[in-house]
């Protein structure tokens, strides 16, 4: 295995000098921000959150990708009334291509599917895992790549998290929430050797300001105390009934209710979001090259 994982990053090493030398066309390329949404358990949000980011990205010009590596229930096509022929799981057997199984959505963004079957990373083969970058690497033309993980702290959510270019984790203010939050940010600051991506904190459905504050007050302060790590408190998005009613429909509430409160939560954390300096390393390349280093 570590003879593979070697070889993996060889290839890396490969394309990443192969782009520095490539035209300016290939340079963009690489500037693709990596966003990876997470939760320490489900029923957060998480899913909304990021449709509905990538949605305010869209319409700051940004051309986006949504990418569903929940892999074991993947949901993302469900909350947007979709059902694509195609997903990850034929990626990788080498059936389709990643360009193939990317669908644009009428929102203006573009979404990959997950699916069932494609758990952890190294049950690969050499063959299929070397596919696989190949493939991932055709989604870097875009500006921005959303990848809303499963909940929880598998292997592969860790993955995801240590190569993104930011790591947004979703809680809301039950207990049970802030306790499963924590424990995916102690995770990541016990299992992540090296961390290089912005981790950041949005409270979900709450009630008030004062309520997400004190919130965000409890997680960022235990984590700088206890782990000595760094959280910044993104933002809040208010309990609404604009959300409950748009997933009802199977559409984004940015869509069904863009004057609503959580559409204007969700247009600032976008806006914090912006204001975040991009690491002169990020982008797509880079994240993979992060992903199988991990091994």
């Amino acid at each position: 295995m570590e003879d593979q994982a070697e070889k993996l990053r060889e290839i890396m090493r490969q394309k990443k000098g192969s782009g520095e030398q490539g035209s300016q066309d290939s340079k963009e390329r690489k500037r693709a921000r990596v966003i990876t949404i997470t939760s320490g358990k489900g029923g957060v949000g998480k899913t909304n959150v990021s449709v509905n980011m990538a949605l305010a990205y869209a319409r700051l010009g940004k051309k986006v990708v949504v990418m569903d590596a929940d892999l074991g229930l993947a949901n993302v096509n469900v909350m947007l009334n979709m059902i694509p022929k195609w997903n990850l799981y034929h990626v990788i057997r080498k059936q389709k291509t990643m360009k193939e199984i990317m669908v644009e959505t009428e929102y203006g963004i573009s979404i990959v599917a997950g699916a069932s079957g494609f758990s952890k990373i190294a049950n690969l083969t050499e063959d299929e895992r070397m596919n696989f970058i190949d493939e991932l690497d055709t989604l870097s033309s875009a500006d921005i790549i959303i990848i809303d993980t499963a909940a929880g702290v598998s292997s592969n959510v860790l993955d995801f998290i240590a190569a993104a270019d930011d790591a947004v984790i979703i809680t809301t203010p039950e207990p049970t929430a802030i306790t499963d939050a924590y424990g995916i940010i102690k995770i990541i600051a016990t299992e992540i050797d090296s961390l290089n991506m912005g981790l950041k904190l949005v409270v979900n459905r709450v009630h008030s300001v004062a309520e997400a504050k004190k919130v965000a007050d409890r997680m960022t302060n235990i984590a700088g105390q206890f782990l000595n790590l760094k959280v910044d408190y993104l933002g809040f998005i208010y309990d609404d009934i604009a959300v409950s009613h748009a997933v009802l429909r199977q559409r984004p509430f940015m869509v069904t209710e863009p004057r609503s409160r959580a559409s204007i939560c969700i247009q600032h954390i976008v806006g914090r979001m912006e204001k975040s300096d991009i690491k002169e390393s990020a982008g797509f390349s880079t994240m993979m090259k992060r992903f199988f280093d991990r091994e």
